[in-house]
């Protein structure tokens, strides 16, 4: 595991891998969580996290499933490759964060009670157009639902 300070150097340095987890109930709404971490701390958003160092993108998942969900006995199907760019990161300091990210749609019904409150302070189900009206939710997880929601958004092209 690295320090503080390495995994700083590294967030500073490189992008991120990550997975995210859409999340859909038998009735079609999506599942988002208010993030209580950097970066996007206080939006809402959909589950997910960071693959490890040495960890199958495989167990990465089922790490990510467990610790965001507790629980698991749906269907999953891979949805695409995303970049997520943030002004912020975890330590504050004045540099950005950018995640490459695996986005997979998970097909789950679960009571919001039952969720961990380790990374989301609060959650609610929301149907994909309520997400793409709702200014609280994050653009980046608006992107799930909108076509080619990244074409136009390039820092250094």
């Amino acid at each position: 595991m690295l320090s503080k300070s390495d995994f700083k150097t590294v967030v500073e340095s490189t992008p991120l891998v990550s997975i995210d987890l859409v999340i859909k109930n038998n009735v079609g709404k999506i599942l988002v969580g208010k993030r209580v971490n950097r970066p996007a701390k206080g939006v809402w958003f959909v589950p997910g996290g960071r693959v490890r160092k040495n960890e199958s993108l495989e167990c990465a998942f089922w790490r990510l499933v467990q610790t965001e969900l507790g629980e698991f006995d749906g269907k999953t199907s891979f949805i695409g490759v995303y970049q997520h760019f943030y002004d912020d990161n975890f330590s504050g300091k004045n540099f950005g964060t950018h995640y490459v990210v695996l986005a997979y749609e998970v097909e789950l019904d679960i009571e919001l009670s039952n969720l961990p409150k380790d990374q989301h302070s609060d959650y609610k189900w929301l149907f994909p157009e309520q997400i793409l009206e709702d200014n609280s939710i994050h653009n980046h997880t608006k992107w799930y639902f909108q076509k080619n929601a990244q074409a136009d958004y390039c820092l250094s092209c």
